[in-house]
């Protein structure tokens, strides 16, 4: 055995003292509490609809709140569905048709992928399918009741008018 000098075993007694601490998780969840609270605080169970400049809506004071579902947007010149061009106004509006086409199949495809959701789910098939209309307030009410029809007929009869809330109502 080979001896060890004194100074040698006194540095061996100073190193092993100051081990790698290992690593402190309090602080670490603490941080995560406190954004967990922070998350909590700040959701809200406000619906954002897509805020679009081309659309003005019309005021509305009703206390119920929108569903989430399909959004429809329609402004003097185009109708959109959930952002994608569906059809001009123009054309529409010069057509003698009671329904839209263009509009009606797209329906019918989001109604496609909602039931392919619903049975990846195992949830039962909904026959009727919730929509929203974004609607400029200057449209002509012979194109909101071409949309409304279209919608109606094709499965998407809970149809829902997008409005800003007032609290009151001017008289």
């Amino acid at each position: 055995m080979r001896k060890t000098s004194q100074r040698s075993r006194r540095m061996q007694r100073h190193h092993s003292r100051w081990k790698v601490p290992g690593l402190n998780l309090v602080s670490l969840m603490d941080i995560f509490t406190i954004l967990v609270f922070f998350l909590l605080v700040n959701s809200s169970d406000v619906q954002e609809v897509p805020n679009s400049k081309i659309v003005t809506l019309p005021d509305s004071s009703s206390e119920q709140k929108p569903k989430e579902n399909l959004i429809l947007l329609v402004n003097n010149e185009q109708i959109l569905v959930q952002g994608k061009v569906i059809a001009n106004v123009e054309d529409i509006l010069q057509s003698d048709a009671k329904t839209i086409p263009a509009l009606q199949d797209e329906l019918n495809f989001r109604a496609k992928q909602k039931h392919a959701v619903q049975a990846s789910l195992n949830e039962p098939l909904a026959e009727q399918f919730d929509i929203t209309i974004m609607g400029d307030k200057q449209i002509p009410y012979r194109l909101l009741q071409k949309i409304m029809r279209t919608c109606s007929e094709n499965n998407f009869s809970e149809i829902s008018l997008a409005v800003v809330h007032r609290s009151e109502v001017a008289s």
